[in-house]
This record gives structure tokens, C-alpha cells and sequence, in this order.
């Protein structure tokens, strides 16, 4: 699921290098937290959200088939 979230937060942003995902598991919980750079916060939630909703789609099919729950979180850079 890492690597999925990476694939298209890299595809999306000017600065692929500041993509960043760390990944916490509790049982068949999974918890993703996305972090990019400032400038490149817009492309990956944009216009009301659309973006990181559909990146949250993606992911949520992808952890049914692994037979998990996964969330996703962008976090605000500083």
C-alpha cells in the first residue's frame, strides 16, 4: 500500500523527492500518512478535495483485496 501511495503522490508533484510515507499497522489496520512539499500540497488535495479522495478510493480497493482496512492521512507541512 506504501508504494502505491508513493507511485501517485511522485506522479502528481513538482518535487518528487520530497514525497514521504510512513506506514503504521495495528492488526489489519493501516494507517498512511502522506507528506509532500508545501508548494505541492494543492496538487495532491485539490480543488475541494477530489484528489485525495480519489487517491483514498484507490487505496481502499486495493487494501480489501489484501483483506485489510487502510487509511490515508496528508500531513501539513511545516
Amino acid at each position: 500500500m506504501k508504494t502505491l501511495i508513493e507511485y501517485i503522490a511522485k506522479s502528481l508533484v513538482d518535487d518528487p523527492e520530497a514525497v514521504q510515507v510512513r506506514e503504521m499497522r495495528r492488526g489489519n489496520n493501516v494507517n498512511l500518512v502522506l507528506k509532500v512539499a508545501k508548494d505541492d500540497m494543492g496538487r495532491v488535495i485539490g480543488k475541494n478535495g477530489r484528489v485525495a479522495n480519489a487517491i483514498r478510493i484507490l487505496l481502499r480497493v486495493a487494501a480489501a483485496r489484501a483483506g485489510q482496512r487502510v487509511t490515508l492521512d496528508v500531513e501539513e507541512p511545516r
